[in-house]
């Protein structure tokens, strides 16, 4: 997994008229995912350590590994096609009859929540990294315009 992935982090959320704008990257480039509403909440609640009543969706999942004995390695967004992103989420199971690993075909948006409720990697391909447009510039100036709101708010 040397070359051909590179280690990302979630940059920031922000909503938009039809969902949210995941932005994640490196220190040299930053790209978008666009997700729908209720998991881009779902990574928003996760990165801010929001506490819920009741499991949701990514909760459960979380829960029934655990009971199953599997642990979430990594996730690898691995594809990006006319501008549908791929993921795999990478599963380590361990049990009587032995060690296995376990690749399963996910939505990234899906597999950064449960990644990110298990302080787990997030990697993308090398080849998505570098087909994807840098949006560094715009994450800050949206984070600037923010900023800004803010300040007014508080005068």
């Amino acid at each position: 997994m040397q070359n051909n992935v590179v280690a990302v982090t979630i940059k920031g959320v922000m909503p938009t008229a039809n969902g949210c704008a995941v932005f994640l990257g490196d220190e040299s480039k930053i790209f978008v995912i666009y997700v729908d509403q209720s998991v881009g909440n779902a990574i928003q609640m996760t990165l801010n350590g929001v506490k819920k009543e009741r499991p949701l969706t990514h909760d459960l999942i979380g829960s029934m590994l655990l009971g199953l004995n599997a642990t979430l390695d990594h996730i690898v967004i691995n594809d990006a096609r006319e501008g549908t992103f791929f993921a795999r989420i990478i599963l380590r199971m361990e049990n009587e009859l032995g060690k296995k690993i376990v690749e399963i075909d996910a939505r990234p948006s899906d597999a950064m929540v449960l990644a990110l409720q298990q302080s787990r990697p997030i990697f993308v391909a090398r080849p998505v990294l570098d087909s994807v447009e840098d949006m560094t510039e715009i994450l800050e100036r949206v984070r600037k315009q923010q900023a800004e709101g803010s300040d007014e708010e508080t005068a």
